[in-house]
């Protein structure tokens, strides 16, 4: 079947063009899916807000409530680095609702994707660096919950470490995280991940990617049999990223894509990927960045290998 992604229009929440966040490639995302022909016009699904109760599996109550009342104090939105609106606020229930979905489509077809998600710098008690809510902290924790997993991989390449999904998770043995990050970046202080790679500045597509080919194979070892893989696939790791200390190009990241979904989907390994971050002042650049993923789990949507089920890996 084709690739299933979720997209909401409320993932734009419409800021300035000129903000250091550039909201506007979610709706440039889409679009491009659309002109390349993964997708058309109301094909997308639409994820509904998320219910706090699903929220609030790995986010304190208290803050849970505050974003949804528009009533975060104003030391939080400075670590988040936007005003927390009805748009903001709206924007992450629909993101964390499309990740939870997404999840639950990969299970049942080996590969789908969000528009967004990947906000991994957001707490238990707080959001920060651009996050609200940790959307794939919630999505793992509600299919934990509900029995539609028993383990799951957290696989993060955006270019900053995951703190917050490493915070949420640093007690939780059934969720092991991994961040292959830029070490000299965003966040300074860094949560201890159960696999974390730092990389120094500058490194580029061929040494990027042989470091990755051996992370997998390390992860094979040390999380063996993960039930999903939660892929953060930021592009903040591109050489002309503003936020970004490493040098890959489009032909490096689309590699890594199919090494990462090709990896994972021979094993029979269903895939959850998100888009992380990416930051750049030419939105359409940025946006078929991020379009690269998509096009890749493409690849894998039509076929799921024999034992890709839950039973069938024990």
């Amino acid at each position: 079947m084709p690739l299933p992604i979720l997209h909401n229009p409320a993932y734009d929440a419409l800021f300035d063009p000129e903000h250091r966040f550039p909201m506007g490639k979610y709706a440039r995302l889409a679009e491009v899916l659309i002109e390349d022909g993964l997708a058309a016009p109301g094909t997308f699904i639409v994820p509904a807000p998320a219910p706090r109760d699903w929220v609030k599996l790995a986010h304190d109550d208290t803050y849970v409530d505050q974003v949804y009342a528009f009533d975060v104090p104003r030391a939080i939105e400075r670590e988040i680095g936007f005003e927390v609106t009805k748009r903001t606020s709206l924007r992450a229930q629909c993101a964390t609702t499309g990740t939870v979905l997404a999840a639950r489509l990969a299970l049942e077809h080996g590969i789908a994707c969000n528009t967004a998600g990947g906000s991994h710098h957001a707490r238990h008690a707080q959001g920060a660096g651009f996050c609200t809510f940790n959307d794939v902290a919630v999505a793992a924790r509600l299919l934990l919950a509900d029995g539609e997993i028993s383990s799951a991989l957290v696989l993060d390449l955006d270019v900053h470490q995951g703190d917050g999904t490493a915070e949420i998770f640093a007690a939780d043995a059934r969720v092991f995280t991994a961040s292959i990050h830029a070490e000299k970046n965003y966040p300074v202080r860094k949560k201890a991940s159960d696999f974390d790679l730092g990389l120094p500045d500058g490194v580029g597509d061929s040494a990027y990617l042989k470091t990755l080919a051996l992370v997998l194979e390390e992860l094979r070892v040390r999380a063996p049999s993960p039930d999903i893989v939660f892929y953060n696939a930021g592009v903040d790791v591109h050489g002309e990223d503003r936020l970004g200390r490493l040098a890959l190009t489009n032909h490096g990241i689309e590699r890594r894509e199919r090494m990462v979904i090709s990896h994972f989907r021979m094993r029979g390994i269903p895939v959850c990927g998100v888009i992380g971050g990416g930051y750049s002042r030419d939105v359409d650049a940025l946006a078929r960045r991020h379009a690269l993923l998509h096009h890749v789990a493409d690849e894998f949507s039509f076929s799921v290998p024999t034992g890709s089920s839950k039973a069938a890996r024990g």
